[in-house]
């Protein structure tokens, strides 16, 4: 499922912890997005709809991560390499390096990887 900026916003939040009141929600994303109560209310409750959020109404922290952050990365990752390099995972790579510079702890970290894929 893709995320929209607003959403990923909300998730982050949720994902620093196991379970949140709506004060709470609100204050961080008040602070960043200068979002209302009601705006925070509202979002929390279409992501409950589409799977993303859990809401536990008998609780006091009611609102909870349903998908972990990993998941919600690896469906952006998918969609990236489906989209932009018509899923070749070497272009997209390649591209990353010719663009970003690493260091080389990055370029033996990613030489292990590659040694520990082959068969």
């Amino acid at each position: 499922m893709k995320l929209s900026e607003a959403e990923w916003s909300v998730m982050e939040v949720l994902w620093r912890g196991e379970a949140f009141a709506l004060k709470s929600i609100y204050s961080a994303l008040s602070e960043q997005n200068g979002w209302s109560k009601n705006t925070v209310f509202t979002y929390l409750n279409r992501m409950q709809a589409k799977g993303l959020v859990s809401i536990d109404r008998a609780s006091r922290t009611p609102y909870s991560a349903a998908v972990s952050r990993e998941s919600c990365a690896k469906n952006e990752r998918d969609e990236l390499l489906s989209k932009v390099y018509s899923g070749a995972a070497s272009d997209l790579i390649a591209a990353f390096l010719k663009e970003s510079p690493i260091s080389k702890q990055e370029i033996e970290r990613l030489r292990k990887l590659l040694d520990e894929m082959e068969v």
